[in-house]
């Protein structure tokens, strides 16, 4: 997974998978990270829950997570305030 430092914290890639049973990142998938969410791809149901849920994993503010790209696709691209590349390597266990 390609992680890219930007000022301030970093920008990696997303594949969402929604409507699973459970909210989870399940690993990387074509350079990107693989999260199942339980939420429906609907009126930005998904885009909110893995924001929440990815902002939960980093251990940062809800608004330190956003989705730049991709809202209504499931590739994204996210970018995550106050992390380094190695901290997001770190706490996803890659």
């Amino acid at each position: 997974m390609r992680i890219a430092a930007i000022e301030g914290g970093v920008r990696f890639q997303l594949l969402v998978v929604p409507g699973a049973s459970r909210t989870q990142i399940v690993g990387e998938h074509g350079g990107a990270l693989r999260i199942r969410v339980a939420a429906p791809p609907e009126k930005g149901k998904a885009n909110a829950a893995v924001c929440l849920h990815l902002a939960s994993v980093f251990a940062v503010k809800r608004s330190d997570v956003h989705i730049v790209a991709g809202h209504g696709n499931r590739r994204k691209s996210v970018t995550v305030i106050g992390l380094n590349a190695e901290s997001v390597r770190a706490l996803l266990g890659l």
